[in-house]
């Protein structure tokens, strides 16, 4: 796994061994951030259930001024913590070493509102609606906050609009799925 594009070009990623993580592939990635290019300039960008970084470093890379990496296996937080210092955007990026929704709980005080937030939770566990709803209420996505969501194809997001949110695009690969959501400004 590597960094794509951006001032980290061509860096090798490391990732932690066996199952705990699920890292995106690098064309998946490619085809994401093609999509969300044109607003990661000077951005501030969430990365929920973090892994090796790869996502958030890829925003750093790419030009978002900063990243907030949210992950709680001890394991993968050191390879985010290797993965910023390979790649020389530790200073640009904060690592939050707890489960997700303690992460948001800790952002909340802050007082940062994130440009992007992106999830790539354990599949099939309903986590997505865990973060949305936790989402709903909270002055770290606004109206303009872009949410993006790696899940499996069956997860079902019909639920996202009886929660205040709008589905602005889904893009389906052959094992999993992103779906672009933002707060519905007419709920």
């Amino acid at each position: 796994m590597r960094v794509i594009a951006g001032s980290a070009r061509r860096i090798q990623l490391k990732t932690i061994g066996g199952l705990d993580t699920r890292p995106t592939t690098d064309r998946i990635k490619e085809t994401l951030f093609n999509m969300i290019q044109n607003r990661l300039m000077q951005s501030c960008f969430l990365d929920c259930f973090s892994g090796s970084g790869a996502i958030g470093i890829e925003a750093l890379s790419r030009g978002a001024s900063k990243a907030v990496f949210i992950e709680q296996n001890p394991r993968a937080v050191e390879c985010i913590r290797q993965n910023l210092k390979a790649t020389h955007l530790e200073e640009k990026a904060q690592v939050l070493t707890c489960d997700v929704l303690t992460g948001l709980k800790r952002l909340e005080d802050t007082n940062t509102c994130f440009d992007i937030i992106f999830m790539d939770p354990p599949y099939d566990m309903e986590w997505e609606k865990k973060v949305l709803a936790y989402l709903k209420d909270s002055g770290i996505a606004d109206q303009e906050t872009l949410i993006i969501a790696e899940a499996s194809l069956k997860t079902d997001f019909s639920c996202a609009e009886h929660m205040g949110y709008m589905v602005e695009k889904n893009k389906e690969y052959k094992t999993n799925k992103h779906v672009f959501l933002r707060k519905d400004f007419r709920a």
